[in-house]
């Protein structure tokens, strides 16, 4: 289970064992320090969103609104700010694996700025990702628009980043095998989820709905991956990866929100392995070439191919190519040309025969996969 470490105690040989699985006791930026390079898969930010809220606000009937007015949330000006976003996000970039992604949550207070930011320290934005609230706090001035969400930028940490996770086939087929949109519909954390104190008030003001950070860590991470979360707050980020198999790493420096996401993660019950496998496509399979399968003998040099209607056929040679004639070419060039298009997908294009029946050569890649799968 996690522990609670102060970041001076990470010392050079103690690093590796010591700061997975555990909320480090202090000041992000400092605590980001201690952290190895690379290390990090995907963030999760909830910074200080700055709300700038002067004096108290009460509902129609006078009763006090509990909003956020905490110590850590005030800044004097937009340039303090300014300078703690730059501070931290630059921490958070070393620690990022080159292929790692962060996200990062606030209201129109804020997040604005840190985008400028973000784009500044060399981050690439993929996507800005509405969480709509189905039960947002009313505007009690009447003044404005009903505020009914927040926005979470999701970047890689470099605009060239390649391999970064996406699992856009299970997104999709969790949501009806239609694409799952940028607008997420969430309700904002009460009941039985929301933490309370010993006297009954929130435990923390901005706690974060787990079905959000659930959706974030199923999308962009896998199974084992590391989560950090440099503003943990009451814990959610940590719990909800120990409930879905990856590891975490938290940041916090108020004891009272340390010790609640310490008994609240401690009460996670991990899902089983089966549980957490990840659907994948085609996308995601690793690279197998047509030389590979000739390599493998799944394809003979001299073996022939041909197209499902038996208009061209080709030979196969030694070096992964086909030919017909004197005109040859990769899979994908040589199909491309006997038609006379621009491109051509030569795996679903050329077949070889068996049993006196067509297949397309896609079937041998698929046996080539899984050989490489098991070697694996």
């Amino acid at each position: 289970m996690s522990a609670v470490r102060r970041p001076e105690d990470l010392t050079p040989s103690s690093e590796r064992a010591a700061w997975l699985d555990t909320i480090l006791k202090g000041d992000c930026v400092a605590a980001l320090e201690r952290l190895p390079e690379n290390a990090v898969d995907t963030v999760f930010a909830d910074p200080p969103y700055n709300l700038q809220l002067g004096g108290d606000l009460h509902r129609p009937d006078q009763s006090r609104v509990d909003a956020v007015d905490d110590a850590w949330d005030h800044f004097e000006s937009f340039a303090a700010y300014d300078a703690f976003t730059r501070a931290w996000l630059m921490a958070v970039r070393r620690v990022l694996k080159p292929n790692g992604t962060i996200w990062v949550i606030g209201s129109y207070h804020n997040i604005f700025r840190v985008g400028a930011i973000l784009q500044d320290l060399g981050f690439w934005i993929l996507n800005d990702v509405v969480w709509r609230k189905t039960n947002p706090m009313p505007n009690f001035r009447g003044r404005r628009f009903q505020n009914a969400h927040e926005t979470m930028i999701w970047a890689s940490r470099d605009r060239d980043a390649r391999g970064y996770t996406f699992n856009y086939e299970a997104m999709k087929a969790a949501n009806d095998d239609v694409q799952m949109r940028s607008d997420w519909l969430f309700p904002i954390c009460t009941g039985g989820e929301r933490l309370k104190d010993a006297d009954g008030a929130k435990l923390h003001p901005t706690q974060k709905p787990e079905a959000l950070l659930a959706r974030v860590l199923m999308s962009s991470t896998r199974p084992g991956d590391v989560v950090l979360d440099p503003f943990l707050g009451s814990g959610t980020t940590a719990a909800v990866a120990r409930r879905l198999g990856r590891r975490f790493v938290g940041i916090e420096r108020e004891q009272a929100y340390i010790e609640a996401a310490e008994r609240r993660i401690a009460a996670v019950e991990p899902l089983a392995e089966a549980d957490l496998a990840v659907m994948t496509g085609k996308r995601a399979e690793p690279r197998v070439a047509f030389l590979s399968l000739v390599e493998a003998g799944l394809v003979k040099p001299g073996a022939l191919l041909c197209d499902s209607r038996r208009r061209w056929t080709a030979s196969v040679r030694a070096d992964g190519t086909l030919a017909i004639g004197d005109q040859a070419g990769s899979i994908h060039r040589l199909g491309a040309a006997v038609q006379g298009l621009e491109a051509c997908n030569g795996w679903t294009f050329w077949h070889f025969e068996e049993a006196g029946e067509l297949r397309p050569i896609d079937e041998l890649r698929r046996i080539a996969r899984a050989g490489l799968a098991a070697a694996g």
